[in-house]
């Protein structure tokens, strides 16, 4: 049954239950959302102070914009780039906390719906949602290569381009693109049989990645780490609202201690 009220702050009981719920889990896996990417300086997309309301025209990252106007594209989405990164972000104590956890055994995987890359590089195995800002994928022969000479030569007045001549699109989901078919079975799959489902630092909001939540706490055990309210948090077991920086880096140490 779901915990009788979500806790703010940190509580070692609490702690404790999401950490033997993994210890006792055949497979854990984590959700992530931009509340990881924020706590790293990398602002975020949307609410009130996001990038969609506050710098940037969603219109100009829609895929028929990038069809009709690749130049006028590349040339916003370097600013866009700069934008997000001029921070140099790094992994922060939640991104680690969670390689640590995989590492331990405690869960297999993140699915995420960031596309920084800062999980893979905290050394995470994970199943990127919409993509990963750090590479280009070619739109002619599909070949994927990183981002930054891409960028680099927007920056100087070129569209980028792959050596068989195709024009080079960021890899990541634009604006009327699905989500890739594998990655979102995979992360379906993963829902279906996880026994613990953790999301940490997502609103739950933006589907459809927002469905896996309800989809893994049918069956197994869902723990919510969000400092707002979430849609999912009447089904889950667990919700704490709390800093992911503070509280996954706590499960990961009392799972230490556990298993």
């Amino acid at each position: 049954m779901p915990s009788a009220a979500p806790v703010t702050g940190m509580e070692d009981d609490r702690i404790g239950a999401v950490a033997a719920a993994l210890c006792e889990a055949s497979t854990g896996v984590a959700f992530t959302g931009a509340g990881l990417s924020t706590a790293s300086g990398i602002p975020s997309f949307r609410g009130e102070d996001g990038i969609w309301e506050t710098a940037f025209d969603p219109a100009d990252f829609h895929r028929t914009r990038f069809d009709r106007d690749p130049d006028g594209f590349w040339a916003d989405r370097v600013a866009l780039y700069d934008h997000m990164y001029a921070a140099d972000p790094e992994p922060n104590a939640a991104h680690e906390a969670l390689a640590d956890l995989e590492a331990a055994g405690a869960i297999e995987t993140v699915v995420t719906q960031n596309t920084d890359g800062l999980h893979e590089t905290a050394g995470s195995t994970t199943v990127e949602l919409h993509g990963n800002a750090s590479r280009v994928v070619c739109e002619r022969c599909g070949e994927r290569s990183p981002a930054d000479p891409a960028v680099e030569a927007a920056r100087d007045g070129a569209t980028p381009r792959c050596d068989c001549g195709g024009i080079y699109k960021p890899d990541v989901t634009l604006f009327g693109e699905p989500l890739p078919d594998d990655a979102f079975d995979r992360a379906q799959s993963l829902a279906y049989r996880a026994g613990v489902f953790l999301v940490a630092g997502s609103s739950v909001t933006v589907e459809p990645a927002a469905s896996l939540p309800r989809l893994a706490g049918r069956a197994g055990t869902l723990v919510v780490v969000n400092l707002e309210e979430t849609p999912v948090d009447d089904a889950a077991d667990h919700v704490l609202r709390a800093d992911v920086t503070d509280v996954l880096p706590a499960i990961r140490d009392a799972v230490r201690a556990r298993c």
